[in-house]
């Protein structure tokens, strides 16, 4: 017996996509550098499937069925090359090697060509769901070799979420890096809509001292309308999880938080495409003091602010519904930013990208599914030139209805000493993105002032540069005129 398939890896993930793929018909061959896990493995949940064991990287490759297809769902960085560098003397022309963890897409660009170097194929691709979506159905955004495409996407659409009973959260993506590249600003958009929502959670216990399963109740009915998602979703079931004594379980929990790297990724990556990707950054940023907690708890007994106040009961209505259209129109910007960022990657790396399949790919199985998305696929569909997510009539009609709400909430947040970056990150940016005239002309004097670094002309034509002798003793002489 052969398989169709090798997996290299058996944590959560692995195992977990391994058993998705024996459950959709595929046979599949399975190592792990410490082979005991491969032993425990079939002999708990892979028992009298169709698994097949292998202890070595050659017992793993002799039973593959050719063209030859290894995914590694291994710890991204050094341990992903290296195992690279052990396969390719293995393989043989046309066979194809996989990266399902979360590597940085200018790696996985070095890897292909080194990979199709060698005569073989290379996919990278992103996989998100976590341990449910990879048993049960992950969203699965491949990029690489072209040509290794139609290999496996029998395997990756069968094991993929299926929206409306048929339609696979995975397609191809596009060539080098593509693929994850997609993931990691998926990835920051969840680290995005994570961080609106714990605001949200912030100004009902802290403004309007709300307990716990009050909130999670709050959580469970928006779930119900626009703002249905997986993430609203299990945050109302988080909030009214209690404990054996009875006590919410979200009380007891630290408020330091970890990351893995790809939200920080995106800001990078955005800072480098010239994108103002300001909601997700400032979420990442969150996390970071979130990490302060010595410094924090000091401050906390020396620094003064304002005591968020109590609420009438009469007003609590109009508060939730200003909640909601808050965390709704910070969740548009969020995404108008993440897919301006792809946008512009895209054009960079020549990728060719479908923006409104992408966001299908991201309707089921992944962390940040939601109804939502059809609407983004819909924007794009119909302009396929969109230059931004708000500028589609959809979203432009919404974020004029809801622009007030998320104004009221962060001034009152702010007024009452309630920490929202990512909120005030998202009313800025629709400020400063509707605005006309920014107050940049003076930071361009400015430059021209102490650096003869050039300015442009409201009464001449754009690309004309000039400069100006402020001080009657600086020269005419410019400096070289660009822009990072």
């Amino acid at each position: 017996m052969k398989a169709a398939l090798g997996v290299i890896g058996l944590a959560v993930m692995g195992e977990n996509l391994v058993l998705n793929m024996e459950r959709n018909g595929f046979t599949v061959a399975v190592y792990n550098r410490t082979t005991s896990r491969v032993d425990e493995f079939l002999a708990t949940r892979a028992r009298g499937r169709n698994i097949i064991p292998a202890h070595s990287l050659e017992e793993l490759v002799a039973v593959l069925e050719r063209p030859r297809k290894v995914m590694l769902m291994i710890k991204a960085g050094t341990p992903v090359d290296n195992m690279i560098q052990a396969l390719i003397p293995l393989m043989t022309k046309g066979d194809v090697i996989i990266d399902g963890g979360n590597s940085n897409f200018e790696d996985t660009e070095r890897r292909m060509k080194l990979v199709e170097a060698a005569g073989l194929l290379y996919i990278g691709t992103g996989v998100s769901g976590g341990e449910e979506g990879a048993l049960n159905g992950p969203s699965i955004m491949p990029g690489g070799s072209r040509e290794a495409w139609p290999l496996v996407k029998p395997v990756f659409q069968a094991i993929a979420a299926k929206v409306g009973g048929s339609f696979p959260c995975c397609d191809w993506i596009g060539r080098g890096g593509a693929g994850h590249f997609v993931k990691m600003v998926h990835n920051g958009i969840e680290y995005g809509d994570m961080q609106l929502i714990c605001e949200i959670y912030d100004i009902m216990r802290k403004y309007l001292r709300f307990d716990s399963g009050r909130m999670g109740k709050i959580f469970a009915e928006w779930n119900g309308g626009p703002l249905s998602s997986y993430l609203v979703e299990i945050t109302g079931q988080i909030l009214e999880y209690r404990e054996t004594d009875g006590e919410y379980l979200v009380n007891r929990i630290l408020d330091v938080a970890g990351q893995k790297g790809t939200g920080k990724w995106t800001g990078i990556n955005a800072l480098s495409e010239g994108v103002p990707l300001t909601l997700i950054t400032e979420s990442v940023f969150a996390r970071c003091l979130s990490d302060e907690k010595k410094e924090r708890t000091e401050a906390a007994g020396v620094l003064s602010g304002p005591v968020p106040g109590t609420v009438p009961g009469t007003e609590t209505g109009g508060i939730l519904h200003d909640l909601h259209d808050a965390l709704y129109a910070a969740k548009i910007i969020s995404y108008a930013q993440g897919f301006e960022l792809i946008a512009s990657a895209g054009k960079h790396y020549a990728w060719d990208l479908d923006l409104g399949n992408i966001a299908m790919l991201w309707r089921g199985g992944c962390i940040i599914r939601s109804v939502f998305l059809e609407k983004i696929n819909d924007a794009y569909k119909q302009n396929p030139e969109l230059e931004n997510l708000v500028l589609a009539p959809y979203f432009c009609t919404l974020l004029n209805k809801s622009q007030e709400s998320l104004r009221r909430v962060v001034a009152g947040a702010v007024s009452s000493g309630i920490p929202v970056p990512s909120l005030a990150a998202a009313l800025t940016w629709f400020d400063g993105f509707r605005c006309e005239k920014l107050p940049v002309n003076l930071l361009q004097a400015q430059r021209d002032f102490f650096g003869a670094h050039t300015y442009e002309r409201t009464d001449k034509e754009r690309g004309q540069f000039f400069h100006t002798d402020w001080t009657g003793h600086g020269g005419d002489t410019p400096s070289t005129t660009y822009s990072v």
